[in-house]
């Protein structure tokens, strides 16, 4: 077999690999896998929100699917390891599943757009573009694209900072594609952080008195940090244990949020 169709057959079943444990997996955040062959087997790292429905009790999770990759993917002594993510809301293919869910389950996919929008800006993404297309609101296919922020569109940059991932919702109406696109503040070019260095100098050669107030300053923000993280606590202490309770606890909040069509009517 030529070196072509290897890569051919690899990138196929690394498309069917993605896909199935997108629906394996999806009560613990599937966000992405890695595959590595070394002389021993094939290292294959699970990046997920919840490594312990992965893993499952004693270890059984873990292994019923190191079995199920070496028998319907080929992998030779699959060599499993589970990577936890520390900011769900910035992979593209965490929210890309959980807006899904949403549309699934009945919400408009607008109020779900706005939702998702807010929770990942609110993160600390530098920017974000999702697109919703298909039968949205009628017969005719039709799409929409809402965004915030500073996302690059193309180039080298767009390479490095932009995380993107589609998912498809079956609903009533017919096959609806979402494509989230998330700009990434840790992943900037060190060229953008000159200016936080340039900041840096002139406040070591601002006057002391503007020092003082910076020292007022902080011992303000450290209260508020204080704060930050005995919410941060009781939050945690209600943190869902799923994907699907996480949807249901997210749905009771969206019922808040105002979208844009009852802004318009409001002010009519």
């Amino acid at each position: 077999m030529s070196s072509t169709k290897n890569v051919i057959k690899d990138n196929y079943n690394m498309m069917l690999l993605n896909d199935y444990l997108r629906v394996k997996i999806k009560e613990a955040g599937y966000s992405g896998v890695d595959i590595s062959k070394t002389p021993t087997g094939t290292r294959v790292a699970l990046h997920v929100t919840r490594p312990g429905i992965v893993i499952g009790r004693k270890g059984t999770g873990i292994r019923d699917l190191t079995e199920i990759l070496a028998k319907n993917f080929g992998l030779k002594n699959p060599q499993l390891s589970v990577v936890e993510i520390d900011r769900p809301e910035l992979s593209a293919s965490v929210m890309c599943n959980r807006l899904a869910s949403h549309i699934e389950r009945g919400t408009a996919f607008r109020r779900a757009t706005m939702w998702t929008l807010k929770q990942i800006m609110e993160n600390g993404a530098m920017g974000v573009q999702i697109t919703c297309s298909g039968k949205l609101r009628g017969d005719r296919s039709s799409f929409e694209k809402h965004t915030a922020g500073i996302l690059p569109r193309a180039g080298h940059h767009a390479e490095v900072i932009v995380n993107e991932d589609i998912a498809h919702v079956e609903t009533p109406m017919g096959l609806i594609g979402i494509r989230i696109r998330i700009a990434r503040k840790d992943k900037v070019v060190p060229e953008f952080e000159l200016r936080d260095k340039a900041t840096i100098k002139q406040k070591k050669a601002a006057p002391k008195v503007e020092e003082k107030e910076e020292e007022e300053e902080k011992e303000i923000v450290i209260t508020e940090e204080i704060a930050e993280e005995i919410v941060a606590k009781e939050l945690e202490k209600k943190k869902p244990r799923t994907e699907t309770e996480q949807i249901l606890f997210e749905a009771e909040q969206m019922k808040g949020l105002e979208t844009l069509e009852e802004v318009e009517e409001k002010l009519k």
